[in-house]
Parts: structure tokens; C-alpha cells; sequence
């Protein structure tokens, strides 16, 4: 059991590792070429990105976790009905998401603080980003549905597939050709088509699309879809809803370099959180497939494997960005004063790993067992807290400091609460 687990959850792993890095790379190219108004600028824009991210993200999953589910009561039927609608959704989505997210674009931004050259550049990064929306939406939507199809270690490889491809065109599109924000912009969309490539590529060998030929709408199949979905786009939007209230806290009580300081600090954050939602969604096929058999035991099994790796993960990486706090903004090409402010906060960010690492766990585990309300409630109650504690708790008293401790202090709040829905939800189980 423990050698299906870690074929299923290592690749996960590598797989969100690498997004996590593939969020940096931009980062790291227009801060080295640009400064820090282009670095505080993608760092304002992301959360516009991550919308698109998480929308293919919530809808590929939510219906992943059915298919999953389906396979395990070894039902054919309901398997490609979740399909049709899934692939439906997508394409659907893609549209909606392009035209709305255009026109929105400028009003979004100044909303989330951006001014002055941050604005300008901010709103040339994210009109391509948006132009887009299709590679992004597909790249990430198309992943989960194939591996819950078996198809694990090749959803990690075009994973890595698309990281290549972005560092290399940025490399070339931003150093060489000095083409700013839009090189950086066109670079992500082309590393998201190409891991969509090998996805579309896995789902024809496979005859997977033969469903498509009986395709047909069903409103009740979409809700499914939608009520699981809604869990895992939320986890994978809720850094960024996060990222804004932190951007917005650290530039009233910081100013721009406040920002910049919070862009480096929110890379190195979202590469480690990434990693430790790798173990949870890298288990959640085998949960949802056991869940679907009835099969308590193996699930009981796998979740509490699951809890033992994300706290090696959370220690190693605790210790490995400690020690390397001191070099972290340098890479970034940030400023001397950013990068002091990094190092002297980023501890505080640390403190956390252990409850995010328990926490997405948690959630991955509900929402792969279809406990839904139990994990909106974690998902959607940590931005929520998150938002109190800046405006009425910490900042109030301890100015700068209170913006970088509100963000442990939520997510152990929130590991906590989640321990308490676990406890509820495994009562009612049999024995």
C-alpha cells in the first residue's frame, strides 16, 4: 500500500514543486531586468492569473474526484457523464473567463493597489496573461482529470514540460529580446499550452474522448462538478486572495518596499505550499477510489501516510529556507533594503509550514471523500480570518510586524478548526 501511495504521491509532489517554481519565474526574470517596480508589479497581477489557475484547477478536480470515485464502484456510465461535462465545463470556462477578466483587468488591479508604474506595468503583463486564458485554464484543468486516469507520472512530466519551456522563453523573451512584461506574459501561456499538449495527447491514446461522441449537458452532473470543485479552486485561490490582502496591508503600513519584500517572501511561501498540496492532491485519487469501493481501511491508511509525509516535507524545508534567508532576495535582483527586509521576516513565515502542511491534508482528505461543507469551511475561513486580523487585530498594534505575523497566526487558527471537523466527520464513520 505504502509503494501505491508513494507512486501517486511523489510525482504530485515534483508536479506542484515545479508550478510553484514556474510562479517565481517570471519573478525572477523582470526582477533581475526590470527592478523592483516589475517585480511588485507580477506580484499585484498574480492573483488575476491565479483566478484563471484555479478555475481550471477546481473544475478538473471536481470532476477528477468523481471520475475517481466512479472507477472505484466500477461504473462506466456515470464515469464518462462526468467526463463529457467536465471537458464541457472547461471549454465553456475558457470563453467566459477571456472576455470578463479583459474588461475587468484595469478596475481589478487599482483594486488590489497597484499605482503609478506598478499599474502600467501590471496591466501590460496581465492583457497577455489573459489573451491566454484558454493554455491556463486547460494546462491546469486537463492534470488532475489524467491523473485520476493512472495517469500520474505523466501529469508530472508535462508539468515539468511547461516549467522548461517558460524559463527558457523568458530567459529569451525578457534578457535577450528586452520585451518587458509582455515577453514574460507570452512565456507563461506558451509553458501552458505545452502542458496541455501531453494531456490532450494521454486522453486520445486512451480512447478517453470516445465519450465525447454521446456528449450531452446535464445540469444535476454539472452541480456535482461545481459542489466538489469549489474545494479545491478555492485552495488553489486562496494564496492569492491572501497575497492581495497582504499586498494592500504591507503597502498601507510599508509603502512599495513593504511590497517588493512580500513579492520575494510570497515566491519562496508559494513553492513550499505548493509542495505540501502535491502530498494532498497526489493521495486524493487513491482516497477517492477507495472511498468509492467502501474500502475504509485503505483509506484510513493512506490519509494518515499522507499527515507523516507533509511534516518531513514542512521540517526539511523550515530548515534548508532558514539557512538560506540571507541570499534569497539576491536572487530576485531586489535592492539592498529588500532584501534586509526579507531576511528579517521571512522566519516569521516559517512558523507556518507545519500548519499548512497538516491543513491541505486535511482539506485534500474531505474533498476527496465529498465532505464539502467541512472544507469550505477551512478553504474559505482562512482568507476570511485572515482579513480580520489585519484590520482589526495586529496591524492596528504593531504596524509592519503585525502584517507579517497575521499569516501564522491564521493558518495555525485554521489547523486547529480543522482538527476539530476531522474529529467530527470520523465519529460518524464505522469502525
Amino acid at each position: 500500500m505504502k509503494k501505491e501511495f508513494f507512486k501517486y504521491v511523489l510525482p504530485s509532489m515534483l508536479a506542484f514543486a515545479f508550478s510553484g517554481v514556474y510562479a517565481i519565474v517570471d519573478g525572477f526574470f523582470v526582477g533581475r531586468n526590470i527592478g523592483d517596480a516589475g517585480l511588485a508589479a507580477i506580484n499585484l497581477a498574480y492573483p488575476i492569473t491565479a483566478l484563471l489557475q484555479s478555475a481550471g484547477t477546481g473544475i478538473g478536480m471536481g470532476g477528477a474526484i468523481h471520475i475517481a470515485i466512479s472507477i472505484g464502484a466500477k461504473n462506466d456510465r456515470e464515469k464518462d457523464r462526468f467526463f463529457q461535462n467536465t471537458i464541457g465545463l472547461l471549454i465553456a470556462s475558457c470563453l467566459a473567463m477571456t472576455a470578463v477578466l479583459y474588461l475587468a483587468a484595469p478596475g481589478l488591479l487599482h483594486l488590489f493597489g497597484a499605482q503609478g508604474e506598478i499599474f502600467d506595468l501590471a496591466l501590460e503583463y496581465i492583457r497577455y496573461i489573459i489573451l491566454g486564458a484558454t493554455c491556463q485554464i486547460l494546462g491546469t484543468g486537463l492534470v488532475p482529470i489524467i491523473r485520476n486516469f493512472n495517469g500520474a507520472f505523466l501529469a508530472m512530466a508535462a508539468m515539468i514540460a511547461g516549467f522548461v519551456t517558460n524559463i527558457l522563453l523568458d530567459w529569451a523573451f525578457v534578457s535577450v529580446f528586452q520585451w518587458g512584461m509582455m515577453g514574460a506574459a507570452v512565456a507563461t501561456v506558451i509553458g501552458q499550452f505545452v502542458t496541455a499538449v501531453p494531456c490532450v495527447v494521454f486522453l486520445l491514446v486512451h480512447g478517453h474522448f470516445k465519450a465525447l461522441s454521446s456528449f450531452r449537458v446535464s445540469g444535476l452532473t454539472l452541480r456535482k462538478i461545481v459542489a466538489v470543485g469549489a474545494s479545491p479552486f478555492g485552495l488553489t485561490l486562496s494564496p492569492n486572495i491572501i497575497l492581495m490582502l497582504m499586498n494592500k496591508s504591507a503597502v498601507d503600513h510599508g509603502g512599495n518596499a513593504a511590497v517588493s519584500a512580500y513579492a520575494v517572501v510570497s515566491y519562496v511561501v508559494c513553492i513550499i505550499q505548493l509542495l505540501l498540496q502535491g502530498v494532498g492532491d497526489g493521495c486524493q485519487p487513491l482516497i477517492s477510489r477507495y472511498h468509492g469501493q467502501g474500502h475504509t481501511a485503505a483509506v484510513r491508511a493512506h490519509h494518515r501516510t499522507a499527515y507523516w509525509v507533509s511534516v518531513v516535507t514542512a521540517l526539511f524545508a523550515m530548515l534548508g529556507i532558514y539557512l538560506l534567508r540571507g541570499s534569497v532576495s539576491s536572487f530576485f535582483g531586489a535592492s539592498a533594503q529588500v532584501g534586509k527586509t526579507v531576511e528579517e521576516v521571512l522566519p516569521i513565515f516559517l512558523l507556518g509550514f507545519l500548519f499548512v502542511g497538516f491543513s491541505r491534508v486535511t482539506i485534500s482528505y474531505l474533498y476527496a471523500v465529498k465532505q464539502n461543507l467541512y472544507a469550505y469551511l477551512l478553504i474559505y475561513g482562512e482568507p476570511v480570518l485572515l482579513f480580520l486580523l489585519l484590520n482589526f487585530v495586529f496591524p492596528p498594534m504593531l504596524n509592519l510586524l503585525g502584517v507579517w505575523i497575521s499569516v501564522p497566526v491564521t493558518q495555525a487558527v485554521i489547523a486547529l478548526v480543522g482538527t476539530v471537523l476531522l474529529w467530527c466527520y470520523r465519529r460518524k464513520l464505522p469502525r
